[in-house]
């Protein structure tokens, strides 16, 4: 059944991926929404970094 809970994940259809570029250092990268030409997009590497910590 969907959404039922299965071995500690829930039973579901895989997520859709979208090719991107990071804009920081222009790695081809994918993401789980569709890029907004307007918005930066980062690869995970670049992401962590910019992303402040959390205490």
């Amino acid at each position: 059944m969907y959404g039922e809970r299965r071995g500690g994940d829930y039973n579901r259809p895989p997520r859709e991926m979208f090719d991107a570029v990071c804009a920081d250092c222009g790695q081809t990268t994918q993401v789980p929404f569709k890029p907004d030409p307007e918005r930066p997009v980062y690869c995970r590497d670049c992401y962590r970094k910019r992303k402040p910590a959390r205490y």
